[in-house]
């Protein structure tokens, strides 16, 4: 089998398990448009009930964090809110993510300057953030994948899920480890979120000419290429 054809096969497994993260957001985003929410929402009280909480621990989930995040209207009178529960590493219990989202407070978290949220509502459309590591909320080295939630043509915030790198990782090295070369799979920034090549690290920058030497493929729904890499120089180094 040529590479062009085992890179394709590795970039369908990408997008396999994008797309089972997103399931999860969609159905977070579904809960969070149930007529009785939506009112809950705008009167600025929480909407998402117990089933959106126990996606969380549904056998195989990704995620580790997932919620909605709502759009502010201080015209309204509607400040900054989230509600988001994610798994405690520790004792696997689910607990609420409380950042301090008082403008005045100097640990103050304006989550709407984030890219997370900022191009959901700039684009209409979902993305991926990461991996970067989660300051304000878990501490952990993520990947964060979001999708704009509309009422009536207006945004009113975004459904979202956090996946661990490393889980990602982990998941998705049973498919690309095997490749006949290695592979990095970047995002738009050409940053690496996974890489089964011992040269390039997750969180790094690929240099343009690494980028330019393969045949990068783009990994439809989400905003990465896999891009396979020549590692014989460090071989014979």
């Amino acid at each position: 089998m040529t590479l062009e054809r085992e890179v394709a096969r590795g970039t369908a497994a990408v997008t396999e398990v994008a797309e089972q993260v997103f399931a999860t957001v969609a159905e977070v985003h579904a809960a969070a448009l149930r007529p009785a929410a939506w009112n809950g929402t705008r009167a600025g009280r929480p909407v998402l009930g117990d089933d959106v909480r126990e996606l969380l621990l549904r056998p195989g989930q990704l995620a580790v964090g997932l919620g909605l995040v709502v759009a502010p209207r201080p015209e309204r009178g509607l400040p900054l809110r989230l509600e988001w529960w994610q798994v405690d590493p520790d004792g696997g219990r689910l607990r609420t993510l409380e950042p301090d989202l008082k403008p005045t407070s100097l640990g103050y978290y304006d989550y709407t300057a984030t890219e997370w949220f900022d191009v959901p509502r700039r684009t209409g459309r979902r993305h991926v953030m990461g991996p970067y590591v989660d300051v304000h909320g878990t501490g952990r080295y993520l990947l964060t994948l979001t999708e704009p939630v509309v009422v009536d043509g207006e945004f009113v915030g975004v459904a979202g899920a956090d996946v661990p790198v490393r889980r990602f990782e982990t998941h998705l090295l049973r498919e690309l480890g095997p490749l006949p070369a290695p592979v990095v799979l970047v995002n738009e920034e050409d940053r690496v979120v996974l890489s089964t090549s011992p040269r390039w690290l997750v969180g790094g920058l690929l240099p343009p000419d690494v980028l330019a030497a393969g045949p990068a493929t783009d990994v439809p729904g989400v905003p990465w290429r896999l891009v396979p890499v020549d590692d014989r120089s460090l071989l014979s180094a």
